[in-house]
């Protein structure tokens, strides 16, 4: 089979060091403190013998760029598996210096259409209404495979495996993550990021890179909230079974049960409420 090529990544920064005025009862100080990095990355698409085009900017945190890259390209449709995708880089500058919030993504299918609408209304897509939304899924994802059964032991568990695996918001307190987790609940992956929609494409660009997707069997947590954009992700990667210790949209809720996803919400200190198909989850262990 056909491998990916990526170019050698840096080891970028995702903690940034400054420093804070702070207050308590003792009174005011000047201290270290470290801050999540957050950057802006554009991504250019290429087909065979085309020129790169910009696709998206994403304010991400550096670090897991090209699985950022091409998570955002398989979920907004421009990959649809791993031999469609040929290499992934940095750009170079005029002096052949690495741009290192510049990456393209060259496939191996031709880029249709222009991109620079799409891009305009992924970014704009949080403005449409429920409808509209709902609409779009149906003409961008196929309801998901019936997944695994989850014991309710293992989804309360959950959230404890994924704070330890929190490096950098140990360090911040400002990231958000996404993790895909085995039905027996041990951890697969993870990805960091400040914004939860690249925390996922983080981690399905991993999975599309290492061809691992459709993720049928995996079980998502996410760490804020779960929102109508998440849920369509989910759907694009296989994932069938949605976790968040906080609250899920109404919009997200509307999508999964079109989708045929289980939301699991509010899974925190030993508790969580399930919206929609529970079947899936065995509350008997």
């Amino acid at each position: 089979m056909r491998g990916v090529k990526l170019s050698d990544a840096p080891v970028r920064r995702p903690v940034s060091n400054v420093q804070v005025l702070s207050f308590d009862a003792q009174g005011a100080r000047r201290r270290p403190d470290r801050l999540a990095t957050e950057e802006p990355m554009e991504v250019r698409v290429a087909g065979p013998g085309q020129d790169p085009v910009p696709f998206a900017v994403a304010m991400r945190t550096p670090g897991n760029d090209f699985e950022l890259a091409a998570g955002l390209c398989r979920t907004e449709g421009l990959l649809e598996c791993t031999d469609d995708l040929d290499s992934i880089a940095y750009c170079l500058g005029v002096d052949h210096e690495q741009m290192f919030n510049v990456v393209t993504v060259r496939m191996r299918v031709p880029v249709v259409g222009d991109v620079r609408d799409r891009r305009y209304l992924a970014s704009s897509s949080c403005g449409v209404c429920g409808k509209a939304a709902l609409d779009e899924i149906e003409l961008r994802c196929d309801p998901v495979g019936p997944g695994p059964t989850v014991a309710a032991g293992v989804v309360v568990s959950l959230p404890d495996v994924l704070a330890r695996h929190q490096r950098v918001f140990d360090q911040t307190g400002g990231l958000h993550a996404a993790a895909r987790f085995a039905p027996d609940g041990s951890l697969r992956a993870t990805r960091e990021d400040v914004g939860r929609h690249n925390a996922l494409d983080k981690l399905i660009g991993h999975a599309l890179i290492e061809r691992e997707l459709p993720l049928g069997d995996d079980i998502l947590l996410v760490s804020g909230r779960l929102s109508f954009e998440l849920v369509q992700k989910a759907a694009v990667a296989g994932i069938s079974v949605l976790c968040s210790v906080s609250a899920p949209s109404s919009l997200a809720v509307a999508a999964a049960e079109q989708l045929g996803q289980t939301v699991v919400g509010f899974v925190r200190d030993g508790r969580f409420n399930v919206y929609t198909r529970p079947a899936r989850i065995d509350l008997s262990r």
